[in-house]
């Protein structure tokens, strides 16, 4: 009996101990603290690009401060139930590489938007493929530039990766202007294809923007969002090394 209850007594301390401060890799920062919500804010673009002047502030104000109410920091997490804004980054980016780990539950849907536009796609993979939406393909997998034109190169992912749930999954992101690549637990799911902008696919991506992490549908936790701004030079390097794809 005593054993027993050391064994809850410091498991209860452990719970209550501030979770350790984020260490990025070399040349990374972290994007969040572990600790609270200071340097993210809600915003479900969706619900507001198309309002202007005071009606997109008012808006915008709304959904800030709504953020809090669905999202919490638990264990060193960034949690979410699957409702509520999207969380955004304060800072916008351009040329990055992201590394940021995730997990999910069952029939949740998300994803991860770059320069505020979507996205990198989140799957629950045993979702059975419905032959009257063929578009819709989540038993290939996350990772896929899921907002690109369908069959276009990048639009699913090259390989399935996702673990299953219950168990951490990690994506590294690198996007030079349009290009850009995904990795999925080592695996690369997306080869240095054209992000698409879904706002106005007439129009290149935007230059900047904000990451975004999409809630829908169920809870997601996220870890070790760390990112690393790409210089020119190193862009410039990179990008020439890029194929043309078919």
């Amino acid at each position: 009996m005593k054993s027993t209850l050391v064994v809850a007594l410091a498991a209860l301390l452990l719970n209550s101990l501030p979770a350790a401060e984020p260490v990025p890799p070399k040349g990374f920062r972290a994007l969040f603290n572990a600790k609270d919500l200071t340097g993210w804010y809600g915003w479900n673009p969706h619900d507001g690009a198309k309002l202007e002047g005071e009606k997109k502030a008012a808006n915008l104000q709304k959904q800030r401060a709504d953020f809090p109410q669905h999202w919490r920091v638990e264990n060193g997490e960034l949690v979410n139930s699957g409702t509520g804004p999207y969380a955004t980054t304060d800072t916008e980016f351009g040329d990055i590489e992201l590394l940021i780990e995730y997990k999910t539950v069952p029939k949740a849907d998300s994803g991860i938007y770059l320069r505020g536009t979507p996205q990198v796609q989140i799957w629950d993979v045993n979702q059975v493929f419905n032959e009257k939406n063929p578009t819709r393909r989540p038993h290939l997998g996350s990772g896929g530039l899921f907002n690109n034109t369908p069959n276009t190169p990048g639009r699913d992912p090259l390989v399935l990766a996702d673990k299953p749930f219950g168990e951490w999954n990690a994506f590294r992101i690198r996007q030079i202007g349009a290009v850009t690549w995904v990795w999925l637990n080592g695996k690369l799911v997306v080869d240095g294809a054209v992000m698409e902008n879904y706002w106005d696919k007439k129009q290149p991506l935007p230059a900047k923007g904000p990451i975004m992490l999409q809630t829908h549908g169920g809870e997601i936790r996220w870890r070790n969002l760390f990112v690393a701004e790409i210089p020119p030079d190193e862009a410039k390097r990179i990008l020439a090394t890029v194929k043309p794809k078919p």
